[in-house]
């Protein structure tokens, strides 16, 4: 037991080294992308121990959401920075960057947890998501959790084709895509979270911790306690999942 216990921490650790690193080449491919998944790894946490996820589990989710993007690293700058709408061409090959890195996740032997994350991400509640058209709880939770982290940065951030919303614009736009885009206990949840957290939304440039601190400090331990990638301050409620994203 012992054997397969130590299999398992090095096992882990190896797995956190990869996502590291994969977020690092996400960093030096566009910088833009690398800050908003920073952003949404700390809202994915932050949401998943608020719906009473162990800590453990919600540091794990605050990686997978730090490579959630990392198939745009494939994806033209054309396509990305395009401030004008996307043709139907670009949409499409905008459309395949959850599987672009999901495949490039399964290619490293990592836990299935970060790939379907990775992968599903874009689904939506009523089954008009992509890449496959899941429909609400066939959707792992784990994606439904950073499908919202994920539209709350975008909306809220600065991008080549739209201002910023305010954070009460953004609610109310996830609010209405509530029951459709987005899981309607989640993103009460979520609502929840905004309203008792009144500096919840992060600034451009701020995290709470770099890569190369993930990789040498405390927080980032050999043994079975875990890691938290983000400080995590939230209250359990029960545990449980337009802009271009």
């Amino acid at each position: 037991m012992a054997v397969k216990h130590l299999s398992y921490i090095e096992s882990e650790k190896e797995t956190r080294k990869v996502l590291l690193s994969f977020a690092k080449s996400i960093q030096e491919r566009d910088i833009v992308t690398y800050e908003h998944s920073h952003r949404v790894a700390v809202y994915a946490q932050q949401l998943a121990c608020h719906l009473g996820w162990p800590r453990r589990e919600a540091c794990d989710l605050a990686l997978a959401a730090l490579v959630h993007d990392l198939g745009k690293t494939w994806i033209a700058n054309d396509i990305l920075n395009k401030s004008a709408a996307l043709s139907a061409e670009e949409r499409r090959k905008m459309q395949r960057h959850p599987v672009i890195g999901a495949c490039i996740l399964l290619g490293c032997d990592v836990s299935a947890f970060y790939v379907e994350t990775v992968l599903y991400h874009h689904e939506a509640w009523n089954g008009q998501g992509y890449p496959v058209g899941l429909k609400g709880e066939d959707i792992p939770v784990c994606a439904r959790i950073l499908a919202i982290a994920d539209v709350y940065d975008v909306l809220t951030s600065q991008r080549p084709y739209k201002a910023p919303l305010t954070v009460v614009e953004a609610r109310e736009r996830l609010r209405e895509g509530s029951g459709t885009d987005f899981d309607p206990t989640i993103l009460q949840a979520f609502l929840h979270l905004l309203d008792i957290n009144p500096g919840f939304t992060l600034a451009p440039h701020e995290y709470a911790v770099s890569l190369s601190e993930a990789r040498t400090s405390a927080c980032y331990p050999l043994s079975m306690t875990g890691f938290e990638v983000y400080p995590c301050k939230s209250q359990t409620i029960g545990r449980h999942k337009s802009a271009r994203v």
